[in-house]
């Protein structure tokens, strides 16, 4: 009797498996379904002339341009430039935003003096102020990181330090009995009890900089993603727009499925 309970709940556990893993197959076929209608759906409207593929271009012509920018090599080159950009400006903003947030939570006076100019900050449209900090920094390579940095800083900032504020005081309160350093609290609680919050302003951090990266190079790039959505835009080429779009709809995709990679090793190694 006691065997045959042992093969039911084993038969009920490969069955509740199984439906698992069904549902992952039919959410990917779904989102694979979706892709595929919206391109198959505009490429037919552009087809039959009921949008006007001048203005909106329509993908086998995006992937014609695709093609040729790929042989010529040329491609591969803005694409280079643009990723640099965003991963220093991406990185840089974590880990200033990181640090200032350290900062914060080990000193109360500081905190309590920077936080009406960071919530004045976190308000501000930082692409606005892209301009004046090229201007600052200088055009080129360097502008644009900084530009990337300024836009993920501040939301870095509040994200982190707002994580280390909801650690559980109790745990704070203990290791304080015991006679722990402000530091070994920090390394010991605050730290490994942030990380999904960290892990949240990475997710975050991936739109932020190319928002920071993509303005830069409106502005002084010469060669980059927003470079091409610019010059393309000039000379009424909307394939190259939309193609650029679209590839850094796809680097950004990219970026975040890295993102959620570490957030998924991490939580197996929580468990």
């Amino acid at each position: 009797m006691f065997m045959l309970d042992n093969k039911e709940k084993s038969k009920e556990h490969k069955k509740y498996i199984n439906s698992i893993k069904s549902r992952k197959r039919n959410i990917k076929l779904a989102q694979v379904l979706i892709f595929v209608l919206f391109f198959g759906i505009w490429e037919i409207l552009a087809r039959t002339n009921v949008i006007d593929s001048f203005l909106t271009s329509y993908p086998s012509a995006m992937w014609n341009l695709f093609i040729k920018y790929v042989k010529d090599g040329s491609l591969f080159h803005h694409i280079g430039i643009s990723l640099m950009e965003n991963i220093i400006g991406f990185l840089g903003g974590t880990i200033l935003g990181i640090l200032v947030a350290i900062l914060l939570w080990w000193s109360d006076f500081i905190s309590k003096v920077l936080d009406p100019y960071l919530v004045v900050l976190n308000s501000l449209p930082k692409t606005a102020l892209a301009p004046i900090i090229i201007l600052w920094v200088g055009a080129g390579y360097s502008g644009i990181i900084v530009t990337a940095i300024s836009v993920s800083l501040v939301v870095t900032i509040m994200n982190v330090y707002s994580g280390f504020k909801e650690v559980d005081a109790e745990k704070i309160k203990m290791l304080k009995t015991f006679g722990a350093t402000k530091l070994q609290i920090l390394k010991k609680v605050i730290i490994p009890s942030s990380v999904p919050a960290m892990i949240s302003s990475l997710k975050i951090n991936i739109g932020l900089s190319w928002v920071g990266v993509i303005v830069g190079e409106f502005l002084v790039s010469k060669a980059g993603i927003g470079y091409l959505i610019v010059y393309g835009g000039q000379v009424f080429k909307l394939d190259l727009v939309m193609m650029s779009v679209m590839i850094l709809a796809l680097l950004a995709a990219l970026m975040y499925q890295g993102v959620a990679l570490i957030e998924k090793k991490y939580m197996k190694w929580r468990q």
